[in-house]
């Protein structure tokens, strides 16, 4: 195929008919459709979706917002929609209520700045419709790149989107507003995407089969890395014993915990397979750290002197380090660039991390990652719905799994102990991340099977067997 075969509205023409396939799949018994046009290529697309549907014997009608342009792609597309019999009719007369469907084509990716004016209020009539709607490449005012709302944006039930997926459908607030998405490629040539830089990668199960390939038969446990996970201050056992479990069940050959003295009895009596030692101070951990491969830190460490005193150990260290939790809190205090390490905040940790609120950190979650990572010389897992790893000078990974029963105390710390077994395993801490962060997120949706309200995080555990040997 070549370039050219892309003209004269060939490829409005895909778009339309592939966004018209994706509705009838997802909404069959559909048969009173309502497009919501803008005037620009996204609203063309709607054309096309209206002229299919009257094609196919659907009662399908656009209301404008604009009049499509007076040339281009757009404009012959509303042509030969009226050609087929369509009808246009002024925004201002969208009728709640009266609709099986709406489609939104209201605006594209292009969008960088608020909603205001009509297209505000066209939003908020699509949204006050008792109708499901389906979006068009993006719903309108969600921004592409970051999945940020622009003031208001229209909350879909599906999306389907072209050519490339859009950052924005899958972290940030998008996934509240894009609904179930679907991709269609279009058959554009090799040569559009010539030269253009992806600007992440989602994570699939391919990729951990490649990190995490099935295991030779002669293999011993000094071949999966040693994990010690420091923590738990007073009061906070389970936090260290969750990490630990959660490291074990994610193939690690031996793990190892430093706590109180007065939680060890309490680790051991229900997973006896942790090593676990107790101190009052740092003094205890040296050996530790000494014997092991990996090192966690920040399960239920506390802010006090003996958090303060394990974290200060752990990146005196050269071991590699995962931090988490109050972890996190204390570097925030007292920054520290010591690299081969991974930090795992939340937008909460994230945002005191960088001296910043934690509505600018989830306005560009990309980039307060990205600056936390040249920032700190680390690999960065910035949790949240569409979680990233970021790292410098690497492309960063998105992670499109996961399910709002997550939203629950303890899964962090099931994170921290999987990541640092997968990191003692492959020893490359992007990969850890990445497929970390791949495993939890999958490791929650199979766990959530029976319902999200009401998971809790060792729910997670007895999934990741199945989920890291698929």
């Amino acid at each position: 195929m070549e370039d050219r075969d892309l003209g004269d509205g060939k490829l409005m023409e895909r778009a339309g008919a592939a966004a018209f396939a994706a509705m009838r799949r997802r909404w069959p018994a559909a048969r009173r459709i309502g497009v919501v046009a803008g005037g620009g290529n996204n609203g063309g697309d709607g054309y096309v979706v209206a002229r299919l549907a009257r094609a196919h014997g659907l009662d399908a009608a656009v209301f404008a917002l604009r009049d499509p342009k007076a040339d281009g792609d757009a404009a012959r597309a509303a042509a030969r929609y009226a050609e087929a019999g369509g009808h246009l009719t002024p925004c201002k007369h969208f009728a709640a209520g009266a609709f099986d469907l709406v489609v939104d084509a209201l605006m594209g990716t292009g969008l960088d700045r608020e909603l205001q004016g009509d297209f505000a209020r066209a939003v908020e009539a699509i949204n006050a419709n008792a109708a499901p709607c389906f979006a068009i490449d993006i719903p309108s005012g969600l921004h592409a790149d970051t999945g940020a709302v622009m003031g208001c944006a229209v909350r879909a039930a599906a999306t389907v989107t072209f050519i490339g997926a859009k950052c924005g459908l899958f972290t940030g607030r998008g996934p509240a507003f894009t609904g179930a998405v679907d991709f269609a490629g279009l058959d554009v040539p090799a040569s559009v995407r010539e030269g253009l830089a992806p600007a992440a990668r989602r994570v699939v199960e391919a990729d951990l089969r490649a990190a995490l390939p099935p295991r030779e038969r002669d293999a011993h446990k000094g071949k999966f890395g040693h994990v010690l996970i420091a923590g738990g201050d007073l009061g906070m056992p389970g936090a260290v014993r969750m990490a630990a479990e959660a490291a074990l069940r994610s193939g690690a050959g031996l793990v190892s915990v430093y706590t109180r003295p007065a939680h060890v009895a309490a680790v051991v009596a229900t997973r006896p397979e942790l090593m676990c030692h107790g101190g009052d101070d740092a003094d205890g951990l040296v050996e530790m750290v000494e014997k092991a491969t990996v090192v966690a830190v920040g399960p239920g460490l506390g802010r006090g002197d003996f958090g303060r005193a394990l974290l200060a150990r752990a990146i005196a260290s050269d071991k590699p380090l995962v931090v988490d939790a109050d972890g996190l809190n204390l570097l925030a205090a007292e920054p520290a660039a010591r690299g081969n390490w991974i930090l795992t905040p939340h937008p909460g940790e994230a945002a005191r991390l960088l001296g910043r609120s934690v509505a600018d950190v989830q306005a560009n979650r990309f980039s307060a990652a990205a600056e936390l990572a040249a920032r700190y010389n680390a690999v960065v897992v910035l949790k949240g719905v569409g979680t990233i790893v970021s790292a410098p000078d690497r492309t960063p990974a998105l992670i499109d799994r996961g399910n709002p029963g997550m939203a629950a105390g303890g899964m962090g710390d099931i994170l921290t102990g999987i990541i640092a077994a997968v990191l003692a395993q492959t020893g490359s801490p992007f990969d850890a991340a990445r497929i970390g962060a791949y495993a939890h997120a999958v490791a929650g949706d199979r766990a959530a099977a029976g319902g999200e309200r009401g998971l809790a995080a060792l729910d997670l555990v007895g999934e990741l067997r199945a989920v890291l040997n698929p």
